[in-house]
This record gives C-alpha cells, structure tokens and sequence, in this order.
C-alpha cells in the first residue's frame, strides 16, 4: 500500500479521500491555491501545501505541474485526482508516471481514449453495445449544421471533452443550433481547453442511469449495480438512487452486461462509470443506448457503496496499489445490493434567483443524524467561507432504506432537520422535489425539473429565530429610541383576576342578537350614558403618534372585556392605525383586528372610517371600498364610525351603504365639528350647517349620528346647544367624541351628557388628556350615582390604569412633547391625533424648539385653504402646508398672493383641485385659480386592474393583501420587506422590540404554541452547548471595516463587561445585519473606528452558562460583541431567550 497520498482536489471528495488513505495506513497530503487558504480539506491532512499564484485560485488547481512538484516535495508516491479538476486529464496521469509516481485511476492511455466521447463511442460500437446516430467531432460549425438534418430533432450538441454539464446543450430547431453550438463551443474551450463539438441524437423523455465499473490490473472487471440519475438541471445530476427504481430485469441485466463489455473492450482499470441513456416514450421506450464513459469516481458513488457495501474510494487506491479483486474480496457473484439509497447534493445555488450560486459566510449549520444517514462534505461548518472561485455543493446528503419509498421518506426527514444559515441553499428546492408524488413513484426522467417551474420557486424556511435576532441586535447595538426606560414590565401590573372564566355578555352579544337597527333603537332608549373606550386607538394615535403594538392591546383586552363588559364599544382599529402598522411596526393590520376581536369577545369593536376613502388618504373605487367594509365585518368589526374629511356626505354614502349591506354591523355616521357655533361672528360652521349636514347623513341611512370633535374645539355651551338639537330633530342615538387639548372636555362630554348625548368616548386615565380624550375614570366617577350612571365599574376602570400607565411608559420617545393642556388650540385648531405628529415632523424638520411657529403657521394654512374642517385627510394638507410655510420661513400673506412664487406642496395643489372633493363654503379665488394655473391635475379616481377585482373578489387572504397594496402601496412594501428581512416582529415584547437587548436579563420571544426548540429555525452563530438542558446558542457580532456582522462565536463561554454600542440605524444586509461605523464608549483612542479591540470577557456565573474547563476571565477574539442565545423549552412552547448583549 502507498505510504503518502497527495489527493489534488479540495473541498468534499478530498476529505473522502484522505479518510479512506487513513484508514489504509496512508499518510496524507493537501494542496490549496491562497484563496482556498481556510478550507476544510486543508486542515484535516496531514501536510499542506499552496500552490498557484494569489488571484488565479482555479487555474492553481488545473496546474500539473505544480501538483506534481508539490508530490515530489512531499514524498508522495501516489496522486489522487477525485472528480472534477485534473481526474480526467491524461496529462496528469502520464506527468506522474514519468515522475515514479502512482495515478490512482485508469493510465494515461484509457482516460484519453475514454474521456474522448467520439473515441468512446467508437469502442462502444465495436463492443456491440447500443450508440446513438452522431457526427464526427470538430469546431466546423457549418459542417455540424449540415449534418444536423441527417441526424433528426431533437438534438445535442456535445463537446469532445465536456464534463458536469458544461458544454453541452440540448436543441430543438435549426435556428437554435448555430447560438447553441457557438455558447457551448466558448464554454468548453474556457473548461477544457478543448472547443471541439460533435452531434447527437437525443432521447425522447430519457432515463439517464450509470453503472458503475470496477477493474484491476489483472484484466477482471466486474459492475457494481446501477445507479438512476434522472434528476437534473442543465445536465447536471440533482439527486442520484441506487438501484434504479422501476425499471424491468431485463433492462437491468443489459445495462450491467454492456457495461462490463464496454470497459473490458478498452482495458479500462479502476473505478470507472458508464453511462447509458434509456427511452420512456415512443417506439423506443425501454431500450437503451450507450453515451459515454467517465473514467474517474462519481460525486454519486455514495449511493452505490450504500447498497453495496464497497468501499469504492478504497479500492481505487487498493488497485492502484497492485491489489486485484480477488485479494479486495470482491467477484461479481459475491456483489449483492441491499435496499436502495438516495444522494442530494446541498448547494449554495438559489434556485429563485437561476440557480445563481451564493458566497458568504456559513453563520448557523445544523445537520441531520440518525440510522441510514449519511453526510459527505468539506465546506461546511458555522464560520465556513463560501468561495465564489469553487463548486457550489456545501455537502453530500445520502440516506438508505429498505426500499425506495423508505429512503426517500428518509431523506426527506433529513433535509428537513437541515439548518444552514448565511448563505442561500437548495435545500427547499430539493424538498419539493421529494415531494413529488411522480418521485415517490420512482417515474423519472431527465425532464422531470423542466416539467415542474414551480420547483424554482417553491417553499422557503421560515428562518424565524435568525430573523427576529437580526432586529434585535440591530436595536441593541444602534439604540434608535435610545435606552430602554426604566419601569415596570407593563403584564406585571394587570390586574390578578380569573381569565379562565368566560367574558360576560357585553355589547357585541346585543348587536348580535338584535341586529344594528334594534341594537341603536336600544341605545336611544337607555337612561345611561354609554362609553366607546379609545384607549386602543385614538388615545395612542393622539398621544404616541400611534406606535403601540398589536401585543401591548392584546394583553389587555381579555381584562377589559371581563372588567368593563359594560362598555358600549372599545375603539380598536381604523384611522392612522392601519397605515402606521404596515409603515412602521411591521405589523399587518388585519392580524390586529382579528386577535382582538379573538381576546375581547363580548364588546363591539368600533373602527374610525374614512368614507369612501375607508383608512386611506384618496377616495377608491367603490369596490374598493365594499370589499374593505366587507373584510372587516368578517374579521372583527362591529361599530363604523364614518366621516368625510369635507363633511360631503356623497363621499360617505358608499361606505354607508357597504355597512348596512352587511346587515350586522352599525354605521355610525359623523359630523365633523370645527370653529365655534356660538361664536355670532361665525358664518360658515353654524347650527343650521351642522343640522342640514345631519339630515343628509340621517337620509342615508345612519344607525347612529356623532359629533365628531377632532381638536377639542367643542365647548360645553356648544356641545348642549348641538345635542340639544339633534335630540330634537332625530330619534337617532347621538355619539360624541372630543380631545382634551385644551383641558375642559370633561365638561363638555357632561354637557352633551345633560343636554341628551346617548354615548361618549373617553380613554384610560394614564392615556388620557391633552391631545387624547378626556378620563374615563373621570366620567364614570362624575356620573356616578346619577340619572346617568354609566354604569361602569369604577373600580374596575381604576385598576386597569396602572397597565397603560406602564405602557405609556415603554412609548416615550413617541410621546407628542405636549406635557399638558393648550388653549392654543382654539388659535390653530390642530386635531388630536394630527398634533404629535406634527411635532416627530417638526423635529426632523430641525423646529423643534420653535413650535409655536408651526402651530402659527397651521392657523395661516387653515384660512389660506378655506377653512376647512380638520380631520385626515383634511388636516394633513393643512400641516403640509403649515410645515412648508415654516420651513422657509414664509410669509403666510405673501404665500396666499403669490403661491406660483412657492414650491408648493403636493397634497394642496391635488387639494385644491378637487382631489378630496368640494370643500364647505366654496373655494378660496383667486388663490386657488393660482395654484392651479398652468396645471393638468387629474384626480379621477384610478380603475382597477383585473389582477386587482381578482383580489377582492378572492378568499379572504387574497381581498387583505389586496386591500394593503390598494391603500397603502408603500407602506405595505415597507411591512413586506420587514417580514421577509426580520420575520414576524409582532411576536417580540415591546421593551425587546424598540430598545433591543438588557444586560442581565432572560429576554423570552413565543413564536408559537407547540414549537419546542428543535423545531425552530434559528441560525446566525447558534450553536448547541455541551451539557446544556435547554439547548444554549452561541451568537456574536463582529466588525469589520465598518461593517458588523451577525458571526460564530468562538470556543470561548464568557462574556463582555460594561461596553455599551451605539451609532446610527443598522441597514438591513443580505445576511445577518449591515450596521453603519459603530461608536464605542470606553475606547476613546477608537471612537471614531468602532468596538474596542480586546474587550475584557469573564464568566456570567449564571446557571447553565459556566461550564467545567472555563479558566476564569479571558480575552475575547479582537472586535467581538458577544450575546448569549437561550432556547429553553421545557413544556412545549416555542421560545427563544436573549441573554447578555454587550
């Protein structure tokens, strides 16, 4: 036996290589090219050496001389080629015979003879085996094209010394042939070095199955059975069987006869494949014809030595060494097969993107285990560079069974216990291919691919724990609402009662049971005053520029369904909250309403309604509009309080009469209030507007009539002077809703109360004021022991507030900067929910200690615009123009004079041209005949695409999404890049989501009931601790160049001390997280560089994180942020835990 082996070939097949030489009682030797410097196949040989120069990794590879100055070097005395590369190049084989050296493979003689597929097939002839029609080789185009109608369409055109698939190309027509011909030409010159091309007949739905060949010197050659390699994509095998499924033993015994016949006439020595193509269709079908010999190992010999139980890569190296067969032990009557096995190549190819091979670095790699598996790789491993000079394949999946169907459903568990993070892989491709029913039938053909595009863009892994870390240690490192307020965690301050008893019957019961017209008739009719809750709307869009979290209402609602059932409505869903969730919370909209609806089952949602506009800023079509209303009754809503931002009630009657088709929802229509009807000067907004006004809305069909107070404009005289008159007109309930801007509202909600008000809206104490409604526990507590008793629990209402106020906490670098109530309001009469906003607005704008500015300005806009009523989104071309005009420090005088002066903002040019509809009073001349002038405005309302009524006639997923895209096409683009970039957000605590990481503490995600740890898809450096009962991981981040990414921790359990990161928000990367230059706060001398070099590390000294063999405090790797990752799943339910960020 040889006593060193230089294996020339990287990656996979070399570590075959050298464990079959060890395991022999070789020594081995590996060689790299500079590029290839931190392979694996290096490091698991036992001598190295580079070849090659820098920049040219491939060629090094390709390089026999350097191969075998580096065997000469070392002392090998044996060279072993693998597949790929040299393995079939006569040249090296003959180079190491004139060096005393041993090719382990077929001499010098048969690889040019065999490799040569004209020569080949010549030999095949004489051999009897069956060929296909072909040409003679050579790079003539012109006289391949006229011999191509000789042989027939369809047709290949090959290349003489092709391999792999490259430089080969299957053609259907004349016209196709001289490109194909001309692509294939260039690639196997630049391959082989050889461009020359023969034709050949093509088969008709063929079997691509190989058998492999095993001879000594000594003249005996026997077959090892057959393998199917039907599977491919360009010619290139994706999975690989032995034996090959469902073919008869007559077919069977012919392969493996003319294959042995084949080898034999050639005096082929070592391990060797022939491969036959057999027809499925036609006259044909069955039969099969010789196509070439490859004189070298398979990637796909895995399978034949699983079914066979040879060795093959052994005895290529026994043989090699002068040992026959017989002294291998091996005769063909002594071969049997047992079972069948199954190879998949994992690649870094994405099959979405063309199969385009990714690079980058392997940040997670988990691998399937268990009886018949078997894994065959050389590149993969957490912190492994994937190359883009080398072969795609990451490792060889081979999985056995006791027959077909048992090694396929074999491989399919493996490739789902599969975890490659960093990189993109084919895994999910390869699912689908397993999947396939024809698959499992074993009916195979080498258009299987072909026949099934959905295969390229099939399933994805979810990948949810790598994601939702990415956004996590985004926030912890760049702090983008800087540190995490201190407080309590809001769920510890819920009140302790039993949510295992069901909600009492409320409202939603009512409704239900007496349908919307009986259900206001009802209303009407009660003495107490009922409430409508804001608190998980309007209150935090007025307050906290409508940032809180899905999570944060949901938690509350089962105890505001059990200890306030007495509520009329609870305000949830609709205005600003829809667009905010897809724009910045990366939250979809219709999951809130509908895990509210879930977790407050016995109160009637209500949701604020744009009119026809439903929560965007246009009108839409009407279809549009009754799909919306349509969607929403059956996800969750009960109550829809519609407005017009122009009070046009033409503009609300769609939406009207979508709510009163659905037959059990309530439309409460609104009056939108703005100036002062008490005002004798006051000639536009007077008593007999708002009653005219009125008798529209209740013409329409109105189940209740509001007041709708958007800036707290609505004094208590007002307030009693309008109900008052209402009372006395309609028999309708009569709703009112104000803002507490000012800080006197509570009197006017008792004023509407006294005057007849059926209905108020008021919001939780901690949540209330200012911008917000007035108190709940205010109004209960006033009203109680009345004639108007609300009939609320005042105790209950009080208990609840300790909840809010700990989440009003969590939100302050939203909260509006109003820390208490303004009489300017009645000077700028800006609405509630639009105040905050502006105030985030004029800080960007660099305003934010010159307010009042704005607010002047917003009162100049108001009078330029008409005097408008103010409600979005009315109100939101008002402060466009407002933030404009304050900007450039304008004069408002000026502006209204001379506008075409101004880049005028967009919203008031498609304003004044009609865009929202007519405003009250008529229009502003000639200022508005000025903007317009020179302008072609359209603002007919956009049709719908057929993609589009498809969507919103389609299930209720389809009319969502649809829907989404419709209102609010950028901000759903922004949701759907955080859900692809992140995962599923919503799923994180709030304190977790908008300040990341705390030193110290357990940081608990649920991704789910019932998703232990195995079963998530966690990746970016986790990996399982030894001795760890719940399955610690490891993730770290490192910086490099200004950038951070998410990488493998070393070997080292331990953890920084006292470094706090900060710096601008992350970009999302490609993989893990792109963070811009990080700042660092204990390294002065490299502030302006990034994390300090050597940051001190000693042990957490928490249960489960020391661990025996740790020396005390150490130094970290140079630049590392290190974060312990927990899974702890002791009963069933998915978590992730967070640990130390440092």
């Amino acid at each position: 036996m040889f006593k060193k082996i230089l294996v020339a070939n990287r990656g996979e097949i070399a570590i075959r290589a050298f464990r079959a030489a060890v395991e022999l009682g070789a020594k081995t030797v590996a060689v790299f090219p500079e590029e290839d410097r931190s392979s694996l196949h290096r490091q698991k040989a036992d001598e190295a050496y580079q070849i090659g120069e820098p920049g040219h990794p491939v060629r090094a590879y390709l390089d026999v001389a350097e191969i075998i100055r580096v065997a000469k070097l070392s002392g090998a005395d044996a060279i072993y080629p693998g597949y790929g590369f040299l393995s079939e190049n006569p040249e090296l084989a003959q180079a190491a015979a004139d060096n005393g050296i041993t090719f382990i493979g077929p001499p010098a003689r048969v690889l040019e003879m065999a490799g040569n597929k004209v020569t080949a097939k010549d030999h095949a002839i004489a051999a009897g085996v069956p060929v296909l029609k072909s040409t003679q080789a050579t790079t003539d185009i012109d006289h391949l094209l006229a011999e191509a109608a000789e042989i027939g369409f369809p047709i290949f055109a090959k290349a003489v010394a092709g391999g792999g698939g490259r430089g080969m190309r299957r053609v259907e027509t004349m016209d196709e042939l001289r490109p194909a011909l001309e692509a294939a030409m260039r690639e196997a010159e630049s391959a082989f070095g050889d461009g020359r091309m023969f034709l050949e007949q093509a088969v008709l739905r063929p079997r691509h199955i190989e058998v492999q060949i095993l001879a000594d010197s000594q003249g005996e050659t026997i077959h090892l059975f057959e393998r199917d390699c039907s599977v491919q994509r360009r010619h290139q095998k994706v999975v690989e069987i032995a034996p090959a499924p469902n073919i008869s033993d007559e077919l069977r015994a012919a392969l493996h006869r003319d294959a042995v016949a084949f080898a034999r006439s050639i005096g082929y020595q070592n391990a060797g494949t022939v491969e036959f193509l057999v027809d499925t269709a036609g006259e044909r079908a069955g039969q099969h014809v010789f196509i070439e010999m490859n004189p070298r190992i398979q990637v796909e010999h895995t399978v034949t030595e699983e079914v066979t139980d040879v060795d093959l890569v052994q005895s290529q190296m026994r043989i090699a060494a002068g040992e026959s067969l017989d002294d291998l032990g091996l005769h063909q009557e002594s071969v049997h097969v047992r079972g069948f096995a199954l190879q998949c190549r994992i690649t870094t190819e994405d099959p979405s993107q063309g199969f385009r091979p990714d690079t980058g670095k392997i940040t997670t790699y988990r691998s399937p285990g268990g009886a018949g598996i078997r894994l065959d790789g050389g590149t993969v491993s957490p912190g492994s560079q994937i190359s883009p000079h080398f072969d795609s394949m990451l490792v060889k999946l081979t999985c056995r069974g006791r027959t077909y169907t048992a090694a396929v459903d074999r491989s399919r568990r493996a490739l789902a216990e599969f975890r490659i993070r960093g990189v993109s892989t084919n895994i999910p491709f390869l699912q689908g291919v397993l999947d396939d029913e024809q698959f499992k039938a074993g009916d195979l053909s080498t258009s299987f691919i072909d026949e099934r595009p959905h295969l390229l863009t099939g399933r994805e892994s979810k990948d949810r724990g790598t994601k939702i870390l990415n956004w996590v240690t985004d926030v912890t490192v760049n702090k983008p609402n800087g540190p995490r307020p201190a407080g309590a965690d809001p769920k510890a301050k819920l009140p302790r009662i039993d949510l295992s008893t069901p909600a009492p019957a409320g409202s939603r019961q009512a409704l239900l049971e007496l349908g919307p017209k009986k259900f206001a008739e009802a209303l009407r009719q009660q003495k107490a005053v009922a409430v409508t809750e804001t608190t998980f709307r309007d209150a935090h869009q007025s307050l906290l520029a409508t940032r809180v979290r899905t999570k944060d209402l949901v938690n509350v609602a089962p105890y505001v369904a059990r200890m306030t059932p007495q509520l009329l409505s609870v305000e949830a869903w609709g205005g600003a909250t829809y667009d905010v969730a897809l724009r910045f919370l990366g939250e979809d909209p219709w999951d809130r309403l509908a895990k509210l609806r879930e977790a407050l089952p016995n109160v009637a949602i209500q949701m604020l309604l744009r009119g026809r506009n439903t929560v965007g800023y246009t009108p839409y079509p009407e279809e549009v509009t009754k799909a919306f209303i349509q969607e929403a009754a059956a996800t969750g809503v009960d109550i829809f309080r519609i407005f017009d931002a122009l009070n046009d009630v033409n503009q609300m009657r769609p939406a009207i009469e979508a709510v009163l088709e659905t037959g059990t929802t309530v439309a409460e229509v609104a009056v939108c209030y703005t100036g002062n009807l008490l005002d004798p000067a006051e000639d536009k907004y007077t008593l007999d507007y708002y009653l005219a006004l009125a008798d529209e809305i209740v013409a329409a069909g109105a189940h209740i009539l509001a007041i709708k107070d958007m800036a707290g404009l609505l004094r208590p005289a007002a307030a009693a002077k309008l109900v008052t008159a209402f009372r006395e007109r309609f028999d309708l309930p009569v709703h009112v809703h104000t803002h507490d801007t000012a800080g006197g509202q509570l009197a006017t909600l008792l004023a509407a109360a006294a005057a007849g008000a059926d209905a108020v809206d008021v919001a939780s104490a901690p949540m209330s004021g200012t911008t917000s409604q007035p108190s709940a526990s205010a109004l209960v507590a006033a009203l109680a022991n009345t004639e108007r008793d609300t009939g609320l629990n005042l105790d209950n209402v009080c208990d609840l507030e300790p909840y809010w106020e700990a989440v009003r906490n969590i939100y302050k670098p939203f909260e509006s900067g109003l820390p208490a109530p303004t009489g300017r309001v009645y000077h700028h009469e800006i609405p509630g929910g639009q105040l905050s906003n502006l105030r985030q607005q004029a800080i960007a704008l660099g305003l934010a200690d010159d307010f009042e500015l704005v607010e002047d300005m917003y009162a100049a806009a108001n009078k330029i615009l008409g005097r408008v009523p103010k409600v979005t989104p009315s109100s939101k071309v008002v402060g466009d123009l407002a933030l404009h005009l304050a900007a450039v420090k304008a004069d408002p005088a000026d502006f209204e004079a001379n506008p075409q002066k101004y880049d005028i903002p967009d919203s008031v040019i498609g304003f004044m041209a009609g865009e929202l509809g007519d405003i009250p009073g008529g229009w502003p001349e000639p200022f508005r005949s000025k903007v317009l002038e020179g302008k072609t405005i359209n603002i007919q309302v956009a049709p719908l695409s057929e993609e589009d009524h498809a969507g919103l006639a389609g299930g209720s997923a389809s009319r969502r999404s649809t829907l989404n895209r419709l209102l609010f096409p950028v901000p759903t683009k922004a949701f759907e890049q955080v859900r692809e970039t992140y995962g599923d957000v919503s799923v994180l605590d709030t304190v977790d989501y908008l300040y990341g990481l705390e030193s110290g503490s357990e940081h608990v995600v649920d991704l789910g009931i019932g998703q232990g740890a195995d079963g998530l898809d966690v990746g970016d450096g986790h990996r399982l601790r030894p001795g760890d009962p719940f399955g610690q991981r490891e993730l770290a981040l490192e910086r490099r160049g200004g950038i951070v990414r998410l990488e493998q921790l070393g070997q080292q359990h331990a953890r920084t001390t006292g470094n706090q990161a900060h710096g601008p928000l992350a970009r999302p990367g490609k993989r893990g997280v792109e963070l811009d230059t990080i700042q660092h706060t204990q390294s002065p001398r490299r502030a302006s560089t990034g994390i300090n070099q050597t940051p001190t590390l000693q042990h957490s000294g928490h249960s489960g994180i020391h661990r025996a063999g740790d020396r005390g405090p150490q130094r970290a790797k140079p630049g590392l942020v290190q974060v312990l990752v927990q899974f702890s799943d002791p009963r069933g339910k998915g978590r992730i835990s967070f640990g130390d960020l440092f």
